[in-house]
């Protein structure tokens, strides 16, 4: 059973926090078809030509038959693309663009197929303490650190020409490449924490991409059509994850994890196949107007990075959003005990991996309960209440862990796998509703210029301290002794996390003060960021 933190939201998940770097053509949808505007130009011009020349009678019904058959033609075109445009889903029109973006966002969910597997290669065929484990899974989730930095490199820099396309490719071709190798050669721990941090490398790189290309897409429409645009992407990635949540467990069971790094291998791959149907234009068109786009040949390159971290130095270092910021890192910064109850569940209890498909696929639904939990009820409530509210239910409901460690569950007549269920779908709604506040606090304070940007900075440095948590608790792990068949004193490092959640709450002074009146812009925000 995988530990429910109920303040934190994993970066894996594609994306909790959506960083976007505005650039390159916008596409605007629904344009009109370039033929049927061709087509009513020259029959305009024709119907001048003939009036104009005397035509006779009989050229006159010629020319009045000929407008008949083009107004004919217009209207089967009419209703062609008045067909095209009705194929909508969440409300957005299923063009290729559209189809493009919503498959990404379906790759990125979908890929937790291999979480589980992953977790079981690591204590199973390398035999890692969960210590080993818990800084393995910190080491590959840096590449969530510094998304900002892929989104500048894709706005900057084109690749091949192109700005979204490309990179698109790239990053599902490196995907692949990643879990091929898993599949394969990768027989020791260091090579499969590289091959790991590529495959997260991959997810995020792709993650900043397809993110720049819904800002511009959303960019000038209607707040209904962007949140329409924002739930299909979001929607798209749930499906995936929920797709995959059974699956991830029994294949395991079934075929073993070799099994599934390499059916995991297939998936970035639609990403790559997907680029073609991203609708944009060459940047460049020669290999020396390509060189002259590399950072190290252009100097107008390096005069804008600069220009752009003072920028963005200078709106961090304000106390209005560094205090918050300071808050976000030390609330996630608090230390886990995710690996040692993994370890705990499989090796002493005896959860199998298709169990814990099963459970993973009831916090995968727990997710968007946890959702629908906070716009349903909680958006309108201030956020420093709902800090308080959900870390303090939040650490009661961990202690309760306890319970399944010391088998007090089952003089309840509750069976241990029954108990896993509840709890971690009370944890996983619980721990959904709690850090929705943190995308809210990060929404509001991006200043206006610099929201894509900053806002990615403000989650890298949210992940970054989640990386710095799941790394204390490793220590602690080591410290309390606890090995992949020990766990006498797991109960105390459960305790010890739970209470440590609570340390933040005398700094919510940090926060700023709620506004009664809560934008209506941070709901795109939110649901995008989640």
């Amino acid at each position: 059973m995988e530990v429910v933190q109920p303040r934190r939201s994993a970066p894996e998940t594609g994306s909790p926090e959506k960083p976007a770097g505005p650039a390159g053509s916008r596409h605007v949808h629904r344009r009109p078809d370039a033929a049927a505007g061709a087509g009513r130009r020259w029959d305009e011009d024709h119907d001048r030509l003939l009036n104009s020349t005397g035509a006779g009678n009989g050229d006159t019904l010629t020319a009045k038959t000929d407008k008949e058959t083009s107004t004919s033609s217009k209207n089967v075109l009419r209703k062609k693309n008045s067909y095209t445009s009705a194929i909508k889903f969440f409300g957005v029109d299923l063009s290729p663009d559209n189809i493009a973006v919503a498959m990404v966002y379906f790759v990125q969910g979908v890929l937790g197929l291999a979480r589980l597997a992953v977790s079981f290669y690591l204590k199973d065929d390398l035999h890692l303490d969960p210590a080993e484990t818990a800084v393995v899974s910190g080491f590959s989730a840096l590449p969530w650190l510094v998304k900002p930095l892929y989104g500048f490199i894709s706005d900057s820099v084109p690749l091949f020409g192109y700005r979204r396309r490309s990179y698109l490719v790239l990053s599902g071709l490196l995907g692949a490449l990643s879990w091929s190798l898993m599949a394969t050669f990768v027989d020791s721990k260091y090579s499969a924490a590289f091959c790991i941090l590529l495959g997260s490398l991959s997810v995020a790189f792709s993650d900043v991409v397809v993110d720049s290309m819904v800002v511009e897409r959303a960019r000038g429409e209607s707040q209904s059509m962007s949140g329409s645009l924002q739930s299909l992407c979001w929607g798209s990635s749930a499906f995936g994850g929920i797709v995959s949540s059974y699956f991830s467990g029994s294949f395991v069971d079934a075929y073993g994890v070799r099994f599934v790094f390499g059916l995991t291998a297939l998936l970035p791959l639609i990403t790559s196949a997907v680029a073609v149907l991203v609708k944009e234009q060459p940047v460049v068109g020669s290999v020396r107007a390509l060189k002259q786009n590399l950072p190290l040949a252009n100097a107008g390159f390096v005069e804008k990075s600069k220009e752009d971290i003072i920028k963005l130095w200078g709106a961090v270092k304000q106390p209005n959003v560094l205090l918050p910021t300071l808050f976000i890192f030390l609330w996630q910064a608090t230390p886990q005990s995710d690996s040692a109850m993994f370890y705990f569940t499989t090796n002493k209890l005896g959860f199998t991996p298709e169990f814990l498909g099963r459970v993973k696929l009831v916090t995968s639904i727990a997710s968007l309960l946890g959702v629908g939990l906070y716009n349903g009820f909680l958006k309108k409530v201030p956020l420093r209440k709902i800090f308080v509210a959900t870390t303090l239910f939040g650490s009661a409901l961990g202690m309760t862990q306890v319970f399944l460690v010391k088998g007090l569950n089952r003089q309840f007549g509750v069976s241990d796998e029954w108990f896993a269920i509840g709890d971690s779908l009370i944890l996983t709604v619980l721990g959904q509703a709690s850090f929705m506040p943190v995308l809210v606090l990060a929404a509001r304070l991006c200043p206006e210029g610099m929201e894509a940007t900053l806002f990615a900075t403000l989650m890298s440095i949210s992940n970054g301290g989640s990386v710095v948590g799941g790394l204390i608790g490793a220590g602690l792990t080591q410290l309390f002794g606890i090995t992949k068949d020990k766990f006498d004193n797991l109960a105390f490092l459960i305790v010890l996390c739970n209470l440590s959640s609570l340390l933040p709450l005398p700094l919510l002074g940090l926060l700023p003060q709620d506004d009664s009146d809560a934008t209506l812009e941070d709901e795109d925000i939110e649901m995008k960021s989640n």
